[in-house]
């Protein structure tokens, strides 16, 4: 009774071993060798290789014609890829290459990589069984990066050249970011949305601002600033996450109630220590039945991290079922990995984590990753994963 007790408990802190086991076999399963990716560029075969390593260790060096991918290691990302919420096309920041990866992928053999081959398997797993569920063939290079690299440096490029024989010093995981630090000092805001900087709507979409819950709004700058649109949908609470847009109407005497939230969309802010204010702020007005518009620049990554953590503490929503019932009511949400992060940590304490890691089959049944757990750091700052 006792051991049955505790099972449970140990699941959740380390992964069955036949789990991982079962993750090694599946990647090996479907390794090509370097020799065989570079025959098949070399005569042009109909191969798209698909670099999983950060953006910092694909601009140094990557495979030929590689597209970037970059998927955080993090427990809610995995799970949302693996379950469909997440496309692997929307991890590929740039427009063109989004665009080359849709149109060939249906027909070309799909070849992921991340540094040496072995270190993210969780991320190569993951991608793997997305990719296979999608219709696509994949496979994975034997070795990674490193041992491609090693054999045939000829077939490695740089960001800005076409191709790049010397052996570049390569950074680990823990270096992964979003942005280039120089965002922040140049004073850009549109630094850190998530996967893409791409703030167009699809034509499916919901227009802002919507209506998350009763008097609740979310929304963007120009939002903001159009009198008609808040007048419309009795807004009379403006919660502005930005660190340099106005006020609009703060001294108009036209009754606006104003809250300032001076953060950027970057890596290094520390929304997460706002959350207590703005949820009170949010709470008086719809106490007084009175709507509140929260918005940043775009209303993708700040503003929806706010709201999230509202949804979390006043409706007792777990961070996973905040996020799919506001990506219902607008697509296109997108907060950064470290709000995101911050969003975990503030899971913790209102003590909302769901605790259905208690699969007692290996493999794994549920949706949910028995193999990584969330580390002390922001996605942003760093990687820990158990193995």
């Amino acid at each position: 009774m006792v051991l049955a007790f505790l099972q449970p408990i140990h699941l959740k802190i380390m992964p069955s071993l036949v789990y991982f086991e079962e993750q090694q076999a599946m990647n090996q399963e479907r390794q090509v060798s370097p020799q065989w990716l570079v025959d098949q560029i070399r005569h042009h075969g109909q191969v798209l290789p698909l670099d999983c390593r950060s953006c910092t260790e694909y601009r140094l060096s990557h495979v030929h014609d590689a597209i970037s991918v970059v998927i955080q290691a993090s427990t809610i990302m995995l799970r949302r890829l693996s379950n469909g919420k997440l496309t692997v096309s929307s991890l590929i920041r740039d427009n063109e290459s989004r665009e080359k990866f849709t149109r060939l992928s249906q027909t070309h053999i799909i070849v992921l990589y991340d540094k040496k081959g072995e270190e993210s398997i969780s991320i190569l797993t993951t991608m793997l069984r997305r990719l296979e569920q999608d219709g696509c063939r994949a496979v994975c290079l034997q070795g990674g990066f490193e041992n491609f690299q090693l054999q045939f440096p000829e077939w490695c490029e740089s960001v800005g050249q076409e191709v790049n024989p010397v052996e570049p010093e390569i950074f680990g995981l823990e270096t992964l970011r979003i942005t280039p630090p120089d965002c922040v000092a140049s004073g850009r805001d549109r630094c850190d949305s998530g996967y893409t900087k791409d703030y167009s709507v699809s034509p499916s979409d919901t227009s802002f601002p919507v209506e998350i819950i009763p008097y609740l709004f979310l929304g963007n700058a120009e939002n903001s600033r159009d009198l008609e649109v808040l007048e419309k949908h009795r807004i009379k609470y403006i919660l502005n996450v930005t660190p340099d847009l106005p006020n609009v109407f703060e001294q108009k005497g036209l009754g606006f109630q104003y809250m300032h939230i001076p953060i950027q969309d970057h890596w290094s802010q520390n929304l997460g220590s706002f959350f207590g204010k703005a949820i009170t702020f949010i709470d008086e007005a719809r106490q007084r039945k009175q709507g509140v518009l929260v918005h940043c620049l775009a209303g993708v990554s700040r503003s929806v991290t706010i709201t999230l953590a509202y949804l979390m503490q006043k409706m007792n929503m777990p961070l996973n079922d905040a996020y799919d019932f506001v990506r219902q009511r607008k697509a296109n949400i997108s907060p950064n990995f470290n709000f995101l992060g911050q969003l975990m940590d503030f899971e913790r304490q209102l003590n909302l984590t769901p605790c259905c890691l208690v699969c007692h089959v290996a493999p794994c049944q549920c949706q949910t990753f028995h193999f990584m757990t969330p580390s002390q750091f922001t996605p942003d700052s760093g990687i820990d994963i158990y193995r």
